[in-house]
Order: structure tokens, then sequence, then C-alpha cells
């Protein structure tokens, strides 16, 4: 039997192209951009603190979302290279800003007139390059909106940006907002990424980002830009993880306060880090720490090579 031909005023929707891009997120150091990264891909895959120069390498992070995939890249925050290590993470922001498809940029709502050092950052975008969306960040700390528009007229000022979109990463305010607007203006493309895929990092530098996330929430302003974390050996078993780990610091002043009287730092440490692995690797975890003193560490390269994970040196011992 032949089948009835479709009626002549029926249209078939094309489907939506699939979209996909390489996205930069760039701004000065505190601006809140780890935030916003675990807050877009919904996990927490970069750590976070109160501390300028938390994070210290470019840290990817994938969105999945229906009809496209964004990988976003967090960067450290843009600041004057004076040391070894200042001047590698700084490399890691140059090198965000190629065959990117797009860069979010964000600043700190708080701060309401722009410095020498915002400018140097603006400074690394080119107006003729790939859109600029600026998010302003933290409008949950703002006691009116209105408040929000001395910084947008700054900006405005000194670049044309794709669009101006206030945030709250902390409370996911804004946040789907700047989703839409980041997804519509990226080319269409393939799926790079399995849709289960969150992150690049091996789960052994998560391991340590999250120890030394812990030691910066709890120590003072003397030691967090002094540590360094490296994960020694790594056993896994149906039953339990074990991770050891040292971590390294440039003076003994700052190895006692990692300490602290009787071990008790540490241990808060240790037991903190220990309940966060155990929720990101789903899986029990026995966390061995111990503490030395490395002079000058930030200018050795044997060392500032822990920092990414991509020149991480393997240490396991079987």
């Amino acid at each position: 039997m032949t089948p009835d031909p479709l009626p002549t005023n029926t249209a078939v929707t094309p489907p939506k192209p699939f979209r996909s891009g390489f996205v930069s997120i760039l701004g000065r150091p505190n601006a809140g951009k780890s935030t916003l990264l675990n807050a877009l891909v919904g996990q927490k895959i970069s750590i976070v603190a109160d501390k300028p120069q938390t994070t210290r390498t470019a840290i990817q992070g994938v969105m999945n979302t229906r009809g496209a995939q964004v990988i976003f890249i967090d960067t450290p925050g843009i600041h004057k290279s004076d040391s070894s290590i200042n001047k590698r993470m700084m490399d890691a922001v140059r090198a965000s800003l190629d065959e990117r498809d797009l860069f979010v940029y964000v600043v700190d709502a708080t701060h309401q007139h722009i410095t020498q050092q915002d400018e140097r950052a603006l400074g690394m975008l080119r107006q003729d390059g790939p859109p600029v969306i600026l998010v302003v960040n933290k409008t949950d700390a703002l006691k009116s909106r209105a408040d929000l528009l001395p910084v947008l007229d700054e900006y405005r000022k000194r670049f044309t940006f794709a669009e101006y979109i206030p945030i709250s990463a902390l409370n996911g305010e804004g946040v789907q907002r700047l989703s839409e607007e980041v997804i519509k203006r990226l080319p269409e493309g393939p799926e790079y990424f399995p849709p289960d895929h969150i992150t690049d990092q091996p789960a052994r530098f998560l391991a340590a980002e999250l120890i030394r996330e812990k030691i910066l929430l709890t120590t003072r302003q003397e030691v967090p830009h002094s540590v360094n974390i490296i994960i020694d050996k790594w056993e896994e078993s149906p039953k339990m993880i074990k991770i050891y780990a040292t971590i390294y610091v440039e003076r003994d002043g700052q190895k006692a306060i990692i300490i602290g009287a009787k071990g008790a730092s540490l241990k808060q440490t240790g037991t903190s880090a220990r309940a966060e692995m155990e929720n990101l690797f789903d899986a029990r975890i026995y966390l061995d720490l111990h503490v030395k003193v490395e002079p000058d560490w930030r200018e050795k390269a044997a060392f500032l090579n822990t920092i990414d994970w991509r020149t991480m040196a393997q240490r396991d011992e079987n």
C-alpha cells in the first residue's frame, strides 16, 4: 500500500548545528576565575582560595550541554612577572591567548577604579582578535546593583567587549546567561571529548591541588606562595587509594606554621583534604603528609615542573 504523501504545508525543522570551541577565562588575580570555572562545568575541578595566584597553571574544564561542548581554560591571574614561578604562570596565560574562539575576561565588581595592573592586563587583549565577553563578578558583594555602573563605564572606555554580563560565580547568579552567550558565539564544530569528560587533569594532580588549597585556607599571608605539593606515591586497590605526599616550603618558620602546635594544623589539613578527595574520587582515602624545607624552590626548574601536571615528574615507587 502506498503511504499518503506529506501535506504540502508541512515544514521539517532542520536540527540545530552542534557548536563547540575553546574559551579562555582571563583576568587579574583574585577575580573569581576558578570559582566561575567550577560553576560553569558543575563540578569542582579548580581550587579556590581568597589568595592571589591560587591558580598556577592552565586548568581545563569542559561544559557539555545539549547541542554544544565548551572547553574552558582557567588561567593564572595576570600579574607582573618578577620570579621564575611568576614567569611560568604568565607563560601559561600567554599560551591561552592562542587558537581560542572566545575570551571571557573576569573583573571584580567591588573594584570601582581601574589600576595600572588592570590596564596592563587589558593590554593583552586584541580588539581585532576573538570576541571578548566582560564578566563583572562578585555582584553578591555589592550594596546595590547601581554600584555596577561605574565599573561597566570604566571598562567600556578602554575596550569594546562583545557583551557585558554581571554575575556572582559564588551563588550562580548570571552563570546560565553567560553560558548561553558563550555558546551562541562559538562556531559549528565537533564534539572534542566524550560527554562525560570534565577535565584533563590526572587524579594525582587534583589531589596535590586539594592539599594546597587547604593550606591556603588555613595559613597566614607569608606561607601560601611558598608552598608546593608533590605526590610521592599513589597506590590504588579495590578498597582504598593510598596517597603519600610531601609539602615543600622555603623556610623553617613556614614549616612550623604548616605543622602547628603538636601537629594540629597538619592534621586539620589532612582531614579536610581527605574528606574532599573521598567525595571527588568516590573512594576511601588514606593520606600521609610530610613537610620538608627546600630553600628557594620557586627558582628551581625541577620543582617548577611539578606545578603543571603536563610536565610533572612521575615519582611513583613500585
